[in-house]
């Protein structure tokens, strides 16, 4: 019973940081950029925004050249929804948990998910990246694109940055814990995903990693 209890906790805990939360979105603005070229949304598109917090993915694509034609953030918290502001016509918001959302399979042909998996221990990652295939069910051209922390420990900057990131995490964890890096595609590959882009953004923001995916 202590998980639930984890569960709402911190559900609280991005409630209240729901109104200082736009000041991280410059560290994420770049990554978020990315991610809306890889998403490469048409004008009839069905898009899903899994963890849409504050609304950063879904104002970038209001602003893009071809909006989708409909488009859903999926976020936990109240308290992050509230401050997603005004969305085009038909545009809308939705409390849920990405382990297992209230939408029928197929309603997707694009699902985003920036910055939640690096939180979420393997199991979790895994019930999400399985909601986001079954949400692309047989779409023409599913995609789905994450957005991670990351940093490369293949150099020695990158793992000094990676034990900088991980002391920051454990010094502020209530509102910097999700700095530990991580790399999906072990688990995307594992939830049948095929990577098919990889955009590393190792500076102007927070350190990044952009994968675009399609189901195999």
């Amino acid at each position: 019973m202590a998980k639930p209890k984890s569960e709402a906790a911190a559900t609280r805990t991005w409630d209240g940081n729901a109104a200082t939360y736009r000041w991280q979105e410059r560290f994420e603005s770049r990554a978020v950029s990315a991610a809306i070229r890889l998403a490469d949304t048409g004008p009839a598109d069905r898009l899903v925004d899994l963890a849409t917090g504050t609304g950063i993915v879904l104002r970038a694509l209001a602003e893009a050249k071809t909006r989708p034609a409909d488009a859903l953030g999926v976020d936990r918290s109240g308290g992050m929804l509230e401050r997603v502001g005004p969305l085009p016509p038909g545009w809308r918001v939705l409390r849920g948990d990405a382990r297992a959302l209230p939408l029928a399979g197929g309603s997707a042909d694009v699902v985003t998910c920036s910055y939640l998996l690096h939180l979420l221990d393997p199991g979790d990652r895994a019930s999400v990246l399985a909601e986001a295939r079954r949400l692309l069910g047989s779409a023409p051209r599913p995609r789905l694109v994450v957005t991670t922390v990351w940093v490369d420990r293949d150099t020695i900057g990158g793992r000094l940055l990676s034990s900088v990131l991980r002391g920051i995490a454990r010094a502020a964890p209530a509102r910097l814990g999700g700095l530990k890096p991580l790399d999906p595609t072990a688990d995307l590959a594992a939830a049948g995903f095929l990577v098919t882009d990889r955009v590393v953004l190792p500076r102007g923001g927070y350190p990044s990693l952009v994968l675009r995916a399609r189901p195999v």
